[in-house]
């Protein structure tokens, strides 16, 4: 009796023991977030100071940055670039990346304009070109999305190669399609969704910001949302807890697939042509924008108002040393150390609240 008496007194101080415990890491985390809120360099907005910070800190010394023609500019780049990094981040959400989103851009494009061009499109001339042409190239987002999900969640392939050799493959296909020739002659109903304004609302703007609410309304409000931050977080665990993970996460390439399909729409419809080209230099800037913004590499995080201070932050950077004459190469190593330093910034973090 004394020995079982003495059993359960244990088990009793271990219980105490453990609970004191979670409450002293519930109160720790509770004091580093609102540490964090009261610091904007340790908040989950710091990107959108440090985008202020840098705009006040170059605008002396930079003639015609804070113009309204070059206003115009930054904000003509950050459109289409922002729906493809939207498309990213639910992807890192789920622990993923895709890689392939610029090559389905220049796919895209080039099977929109074969169908949609007067020089010999398929529908060339037509009524229905537009909307063909349009509705081809979000197909054709879909399938290479759809085909990437299905490869990492069928066959259990790494995200990394299963994007990168898709990236490959269609950016080859682009070319072969069109034999490395742009294509001309699109319908001006198509070029007016890239270029054109309803009052004075440009359409790529409309297009961007429906997108921007439809995903950011799926993240927080819906149990898709859910299902995809509980696959970053920890994948065998969502399994476990009934989370539909392969489903779901071909449910994200798709959604990525869809938004580089649609920026191809906005890129192709601005430029008045079909390239096998488009898009193929903006790969770091659609992941450095997500992750500079706060979504993790390590996936469970992420946000769609993060993504667009990140997009926004590197814009105004690629946009800010053009304006000081500065060359390509130059510009892609300062974006290529700002980006490194987030990503540094995102492995801290997650080891500083793995820790705490």
């Amino acid at each position: 009796m004394t020995s079982f008496t003495c059993a359960r007194s244990g088990a009793a101080v271990k219980v105490v023991m453990e609970d004191s415990a979670k409450q002293r890491r519930e109160e720790s985390a509770f004091v580093f977030e609102a540490k964090a809120l009261r610091n904007p360099f340790v908040s989950e907005y710091s990107i959108f100071y440090l985008t202020i910070l840098y705009f006040f800190a170059l605008a002396p010394f930079t003639p015609g940055l804070a113009s309204t023609e070059n206003a115009a500019n930054i904000f003509s780049n950050l459109l289409p670039l922002l729906i493809v990094a939207l498309g990213q981040t639910v992807v890192l959400i789920t622990g993923g990346i895709d890689l392939s989103v610029t090559s389905t851009i220049a796919l895209s494009s080039v099977m929109g304009a074969m169908v949609m061009s007067g020089d010999q499109g398929w529908l060339g001339g037509s009524r229905w070109a537009t909307i063909a042409g349009v509705v081809v190239m979000l197909l054709i987002g879909a399938v290479v999305g759809l085909f990437n999900g299905a490869a990492i969640t069928i066959f259990r392939m790494p995200a990394f190669i299963v994007t990168l050799t898709t990236m490959m493959f269609a950016s080859g296909l682009a070319i072969w399609l069109t034999k490395s020739k742009t294509i001309y002659n699109l319908p001006p109903s198509f070029n007016a969704i890239g270029k054109g304004s309803v009052f004075i609302v440009p359409y790529a703007l409309v297009v961007t910001a429906l997108l921007a609410v439809a995903l950011h309304v799926m993240l927080s409000r819906s149990l898709a949302g859910r299902w995809l931050y509980a696959i970053g977080h920890n994948a065998k665990a969502a399994v476990v807890s009934g989370v539909p993970v392969g489903r779901t996460t071909r449910l994200a390439y798709v959604i990525s697939g869809l938004c580089a399909a649609a920026a191809s729409i906005l890129y192709t419809g601005r430029m008045e042509t079909g390239s096998p080209v488009l898009g193929q230099r903006i790969l770091l800037d659609v992941i450095g924008a997500a992750v500079i913004g706060g979504t993790s590499l390590f996936g469970g995080r992420g946000k769609v108002i993060w993504t667009v201070c990140g997009v926004l932050f590197i814009t105004l950077i690629d946009n800010s040393l053009n304006m000081l004459g500065l060359s390509y190469f130059f510009i892609m190593m300062v974006k290529g150390g700002v980006i490194l330093l987030a990503a540094l910034l995102d492995a801290w973090r997650n080891r500083l609240l793995a820790g705490r």
